[in-house]
């Protein structure tokens, strides 16, 4: 392939998995330039895309590959004893308890656990 090719091939999978993924920002984003544009036994063109089970959302470059970006939102700021938990088919994240996962996780306002990010920010600044 010549390198105006690959440069065209990169475009077009930029462009591509940046616009598939309209309706949740990327986290993580990998390509494949093996991968075969099928899933489920369904195969897809050049520019369409599924969702895995994992909450990727690919899209097909053929003849280049397969692109796919995580569509997850995971949360970065709860306490140690909280656990993310991503629903396979509905893609649903939500904090559970690490003790007893079918316990959500709340928080709340009066924190005081000091593994919680917003507690260590805060005591950082004041001290």
């Amino acid at each position: 392939m010549e390198l105006a090719g690959v440069n065209w091939a990169l475009t077009v999978t930029g462009f591509l998995l940046w616009t598939s993924s309209a309706f949740a920002a990327p986290m993580e984003c990998h390509f494949d330039s093996r991968a075969l544009c099928e899933f489920e036994g369904r195969h897809y063109s050049l520019g369409e895309s599924w969702m895995d089970n994992a909450c990727m959302q690919c899209t097909c470059l053929h003849p280049v590959g397969v692109g796919c970006c995580e569509t997850v939102h995971r949360p970065v700021d709860f306490p140690a004893w909280c656990e993310i938990r991503v629903e396979p088919v509905t893609c649903k994240v939500t904090l559970v308890q690490t003790a007893d996962t079918r316990l959500p996780c709340s928080p709340g306002e009066d924190i005081n656990d000091p593994s919680h990010g917003s507690l260590q920010l805060q005591q950082q600044l004041e001290g």
